[in-house]
């Protein structure tokens, strides 16, 4: 038996030391925790996995789903690459106060050292406070030396490259970019399936026990790319009721929607599992002789590689991303 409807799955929520209220009070996430950083929208990291909410798999984890639907889930190219385990890791974020600098091994160290995969992302902005910014890269090329003497003296953000953000601005970060999220930026992030970072720089700061965070000092040395870019951001273009390509990678592909009327979807050119993000407005997807799932701003929806024919309609002007594996 095929999954004939769109899944949705448990957020599960984060506390961190940065975290904020703007996914509670922005993206409406239920929690009677404080300083909610992350929402896990859609996660197969162990002892972190996916629950359904909707539909006749309600109480079925990604997992359970993948070892009994297998290609059906993922897409038969995507299933023998990854086998029973999801690829991708979808989050939102909140910087209430910056994050810590930090980077991601590659694929190669990351089995090496860790038996994970590597971690690669990409940034979606979807709101900034005036003068929040993201670390992204060094301003000019560098090197472990003169790297090594900056953060002994404290001085980092002399050589790293710091941006001004605004709603919908996209950073792709591949793995070994130095990247920080500053303080009033909430964003959506995508991203290997993995939780291996290399903190390099926690503004000295101390948690509710007084006690720092760990560093990764040793491990990032031989993961960093010293390597200087002209330009971080990535650029798109915005049409109505069009597909615009954002990033292109290996590891995934992103494209922008934007939504006034509507969109009629066919995906039987992939092969591949298809999630939607909405960062903006409000959608319902029609399927199956208008049987319909609402999808509002801040929600995830995983549509599987065996469910490829529907509609997207605005209910109110909607931006969603597209996120799949060639």
């Amino acid at each position: 038996m095929s999954i004939h409807y769109p899944l949705k799955f448990e957020p599960i929520l984060k506390e961190k030391i940065w975290g904020g209220e703007k996914l509670h009070k922005v993206l409406h996430k239920k929690s009677i925790k404080k300083n909610i950083g992350e929402s896990w929208e859609l996660s197969d990291v162990d002892g972190d996995v996916s629950i359904v909410v909707n539909g006749e798999l309600k109480g079925k984890t990604l997992q359970d789903l993948i070892k009994t639907y297998k290609d059906e889930v993922l897409g038969e190219k995507v299933y023998n690459q990854f086998s029973d385990k999801f690829p991708l890791l979808i989050k939102f974020i909140d910087a209430k106060e910056a994050l810590s600098i930090q980077l991601h091994p590659n694929d190669a160290l990351a089995k090496e050292r860790h038996n994970s995969f590597g971690k690669t992302e990409m940034w979606y902005v979807m709101q900034a406070d005036k003068g929040g910014d993201l670390i992204v890269g060094f301003k000019k090329d560098s090197n472990k030396e003169e790297y090594l003497k900056h953060l002994e003296d404290k001085t980092l953000l002399e050589i790293l490259n710091v941006d001004e953000v605004k709603e919908g601005d996209v950073y792709f970060i591949p793995t070994g970019r130095v990247h920080a999220i500053g303080a009033g930026v909430m964003l959506a992030e995508i991203q290997q399936t993995s939780d291996i970072t290399y903190r390099i720089y926690d503004w000295d700061r101390q948690n509710s026990d007084g006690n720092y965070r760990d560093l990764h000092t040793e491990l990032a040395l031989d993961a960093i790319d010293y390597k200087a870019e002209n330009e971080y951001k990535s650029f798109y273009t915005k049409s109505l009721d069009e597909k615009s390509n954002i990033v292109d990678c290996q590891y995934f592909t992103t494209n922008f929607l934007s939504i006034k009327e509507n969109l009629s979807i066919d995906n039987n050119d992939k092969d591949s599992f298809v999630i939607y993000i909405c960062v903006e407005g409000e959608i319902s997807i029609i399927y199956n002789d208008n049987q319909f799932e609402k999808l509002c701003k801040g929600e995830t929806v995983l549509m599987p590689a065996s469910f490829t024919k529907f509609e997207i309609r605005a209910i109110h002007n909607a931006e969603i991303l597209e996120v799949y594996i060639k």
